[in-house]
C-alpha cells in the first residue's frame, strides 16, 4: 500500500485547466504514484499515456458523469483502455438523479457489466446525501444491496461519511469485498466542518488506513475539494502525513 497513493485531480482542477501536463509533473515530483482523473482537458489518450509513463504515474481511475456513463460509455472505455486504467467511477448525482435509487441500481448494473466486459471496474463514489435514510436504510446501502458486487464496486469517501454522522470503519468493514479505491479526506474540528489536510482534522485517518491495509483496498486517493492554501501545498502536507503512517 505504501506505493499506492494517488491524488484526485479535482483537487487541482484550476491548475489542470491552466497547464494539465505541468500539473501532472508537479504531482509526480511530490511523490504520488497515481492520479484519479476528473476530465482529460482535451488531451488525446495516447499523448496522455506517454506523459503519465514518463512521469511514473498510473492512471488509477477516472470520474465520469452518470450522463456520460449512460450516453458515451463506449468512447470512455476506449479512452481508458489506452491509458491502461482499470477503474471508472460514477462521482456524483445531481438532484434530479436522486429520485429512485432502485432504478439507479439497475442502470448501474448494466453499465458495470459492460465495463467488466472491457476489463474495467465501475465504482460508485458517495457524498453525504446518499446517507439519508428511507425505511430505516441509507440510500447508499440500498444502492449497494441492489447492485451486483461484480459489476458495481464502492469508492467510499471518508469525509462525507463522517460529515453525515457515519463511522467510516464500519462502512469499510461492510463493503470490504468491493472496495478497490478509497478517498482519504480530513475534516476540520470547528463548526465549519470543512475539508482539511490529512492528519490535521477530526477524521481518524490512521485507524482508517490500518483498516484498509487489512482489506483489499488497492489505492489510497487523496482529495481535498477546497483548499485554503495552494492545493499543491495541501496535497504535499497530506501525502507527507500519509506516508508517515503507512
Amino acid at each position: 500500500m505504501s506505493n499506492s497513493i494517488a491524488v484526485q485531480l479535482y483537487t487541482l482542477h484550476s491548475e489542470c485547466e491552466k497547464d494539465f501536463y505541468g500539473t501532472l509533473e508537479k504531482v509526480s515530483e511530490l511523490g504520488f504514484n497515481g492520479v484519479e482523473l476528473a476530465g482529460y482537458w482535451g488531451k488525446e489518450a495516447e499523448n496522455l499515456k506517454r506523459t503519465l509513463d514518463r512521469l511514473g504515474l498510473k492512471a488509477v481511475s477516472s470520474h465520469v458523469s452518470l450522463e456520460n456513463l449512460e450516453n458515451n460509455l463506449e468512447a470512455e472505455l476506449a479512452y481508458l483502455k489506452i491509458l491502461d486504467c482499470k477503474n471508472i467511477v460514477c462521482p456524483y448525482l445531481f438532484e434530479n438523479q436522486r429520485d429512485d435509487y432502485y432504478a439507479l441500481a439497475s442502470r448501474l448494473n448494466k453499465i458495470g457489466e459492460k465495463c467488466q466486459q472491457e476489463g474495467i471496474s465501475l465504482s460508485y463514489h458517495n457524498h453525504d446525501f446518499e446517507l439519508e435514510k428511507s425505511e430505516g436504510k441509507t440510500y447508499l446501502d440500498i444502492l449497494f444491496a441492489e447492485t451486483n458486487p461484480e459489476f458495481v464496486k464502492a469508492e467510499l469517501d471518508v469525509y462525507w461519511l463522517t460529515f453525515a454522522g457515519e463511522d467510516p470503519l464500519q462502512w469499510i468493514d461492510r463493503y470490504s469485498n468491493r472496495l478497490p479505491l478509497i478517498h482519504l479526506k480530513d475534516m476540520t474540528t470547528d463548526e465549519e466542518k470543512t475539508f482539511a489536510e490529512l492528519g490535521t482534522g477530526g477524521v481518524d485517518i490512521k485507524a482508517i488506513v490500518e483498516k484498509c491495509k487489512l482489506e483489499n483496498v488497492e489505492w489510497f486517493i487523496i482529495e481535498q475539494d477546497k483548499c485554503k492554501r495552494s492545493p499543491f501545498e495541501s496535497i504535499e502536507q497530506s501525502i507527507t502525513y500519509l506516508k508517515t503512517i503507512l
